[in-house]
């Protein structure tokens, strides 16, 4: 008799802090039948349905406050749940991995109802209500940072760190890189995940000449909402919103300026990438913040909160590090000291262990 493969739904959705991670524990279950949930006009939109089946449900986060707002987003939510639970049995699914975020809710609500296991991947060193809340619920619940496991119950967490997908660890994709930039020329890199950073990218803009003088190439990904982005005009300065190859520039790049995402600092932190962390300043819980520590304190970056970094500041701190290239490389070792490569692995013998048990 045949062997019926193993059916997940991985209900990741929004950002690529959310959907990265699973792409890349999803990469490494490839006798699974894996299946997505998302919401409509979200990032998983343009990136899932090229490998997986996209099931997609009406649901958002609450908002501050209670009002009729909310009313409606609980009603949303209370159609979503159900909404889940006919996708899990007509498609006879045997769990659910998800990486936290609002989809999450009606995910854990509608498998648990069900009697399936449930996996959730915190990435975030400070955990979200979300994960706090749900995490109680789900079968087992990994997360990116050693510092997350303080927050969550101690008998079903575990520290996977957080996956990245396998191009990230190919030590030769660096050659890849398809950009004219010279062979011998310290090269930044400035991005703000992927929801872009308008004043981070002003900030930059106005430093670089600074940073050209010396020699350096800036490869600045603007993001999509930025009005001001083909202000700056340059020879060794390459502007565009988004950038396909990010390993191979994260790898050919000395340094990197950039939001503290926690999908951001484990690809910084794989690639051995020094960088400037200035963390999203209305981040829930301010966690981007303590992702940036987490760096900083392993010495493989420098934080600078938004409201305290001036142009000045800015411009002298990259000059200073440019003009120190052993600095620049100790910092990179010590990059490397906070990535854990095979986190995808580790993920995948626990989802396997968790759904097939």
């Amino acid at each position: 008799m045949a062997h019926t493969p193993i059916r997940l739904l991985i209900a990741a959705s929004g950002t690529g802090g959310h959907l990265f991670p699973a792409i890349a524990l999803a990469e490494q279950l490839p006798d699974y039948q894996i299946e997505w949930l998302g919401v409509p006009n979200r990032l998983e939109t343009t990136l899932v349905p090229k490998q997986y089946k996209l099931n997609t449900i009406e649901v958002e986060g609450f908002q501050k406050g209670f009002g009729v707002s909310s009313l409606l987003t609980l009603g949303k939510l209370c159609g979503s749940i159900l909404q889940v639970r006919k996708i899990l049995q007509q498609g006879k699914f045997d769990g659910v991995f998800t990486t936290g975020g609002y989809i999450s809710g009606p995910a854990v609500i509608a498998a648990r109802s069900l009697g399936l296991p449930v996996i959730l991947h915190e990435s975030n060193a400070i955990p979200g209500k979300v994960t706090r809340f749900f995490g109680l619920w789900c079968n087992a619940v990994a997360v990116g940072f050693e510092a997350a496991t303080k927050y969550l119950p101690k008998n079903k967490t575990i520290y996977t760190s957080t996956p990245v997908r396998s191009i990230f660890l190919d030590p030769g994709i660096a050659a890849s890189l398809d950009l004219p930039i010279p062979e011998d020329v310290p090269v930044i890199v400035v991005f703000g995940g992927s929801q872009g950073a308008v004043s981070v990218n002003k900030l930059v803009r106005e430093s670089a000449p600074a940073w050209f003088d010396v020699g350096a190439y800036v490869v600045h990904l603007t993001g999509d909402n930025d009005p001001e982005a083909d202000n700056l005009k340059h020879s060794q300065y390459i502007s565009m919103p988004f950038y396909n190859n990010m390993a191979a520039l994260l790898q050919r790049a000395n340094l990197a300026i950039s939001r503290s995402g926690a999908g951001s600092v484990t690809e910084l932190a794989v690639c051995g990438t020094p960088a400037i962390l200035i963390p999203y300043p209305y981040a829930a819980e301010d966690h981007q913040t303590y992702n940036a520590q987490v760096y900083t304190t392993a010495g493989a970056g420098i934080l600078f909160q938004q409201k305290e970094l001036t142009t000045q500041k800015l411009q002298n701190q990259v000059l200073e590090l440019l003009q120190s290239p052993e600095k620049l490389q100790q910092m990179s070792a010590k990059a490397k000291t906070v990535a854990v490569p095979e986190s995808a692995e580790k993920l995948a013998q626990l989802v396997r262990e968790v759904v097939e048990r």
